[in-house]
């Protein structure tokens, strides 16, 4: 079952935009940064501050979804990953964002190597999202010194496994530099993949 989902947060200080999935993963469908009504986040403001209600910036939509789409979590920062321009300054903006979870296979491989999708028979890979670099102190940590996982933030969406992999049965991809470039060199990194498994004459629903 997909569950619809809304996220919320006021753009004050570092606040932080966090989406997440308890099952599956996350599929942006809409979001909005700006301010639609004079309600939300109006706690404590002055009406002035209130005053637009037709204020959004933009490609934010694409931007949540880019970063979003095919993860369990998801966090952005308001002030950097978001608020790239002032779409109406003196105006207290916030993040709304709905999404749903959808059901997903996952699949992680550390760095060097293999990444295998494979779907049953008869069915084909359809990827959701993708990304290389590393994002926890927790994945692919074998032997590796601490100084290769001190970058948390560091990775980088990718559509090359979608393009590789949509539309077959099985699909291998290894996580290599050359294949994805480097987020962060001297970090030790892996691949994240979400995907499902279709019929193809079944229609995307």
């Amino acid at each position: 079952a997909v569950s619809a989902e809304r996220a919320t947060s006021c753009d004050s200080g570092n606040s932080v935009h966090r989406l997440s999935c308890d099952i599956g993963v996350i599929s942006v469908q809409e979001s909005l940064y700006g301010r639609e009504d004079r309600v939300t986040c109006s706690e404590g403001k002055h009406y002035y501050q209130l005053a637009n209600t037709e204020c959004s910036l933009a490609g934010t939509t694409e931007l949540i979804r880019r970063r979003c789409d095919g993860k369990k979590v998801c966090e952005l920062i308001t002030a950097s990953d978001i608020r790239i321009l002032d779409p109406c300054p003196g105006i207290l903006k916030y993040v709304d964002t709905n999404y749903t979870c959808l059901p997903a296979l996952t699949h992680v491989a550390c760095e060097q190597s293999l990444a295998r999708l494979h779907c049953d028979q008869g069915q084909v890979i359809v990827v959701y999202g993708a990304d290389y670099g590393r994002r926890d102190r927790t994945t692919c940590i074998n032997g590796r010194p601490d100084s290769q996982l001190q970058n948390v933030s560091c990775s980088k969406p990718t559509n090359i496994v979608a393009t590789r992999c949509n539309g077959k049965n099985t699909c291998d991809i290894r996580a290599l530099n050359s294949v994805f470039g480097d987020p962060c060199p001297d970090i030790y990194k892996y691949l994240e993949v979400a995907y499902r498994c279709k019929y193809p004459s079944v229609t995307d629903s």
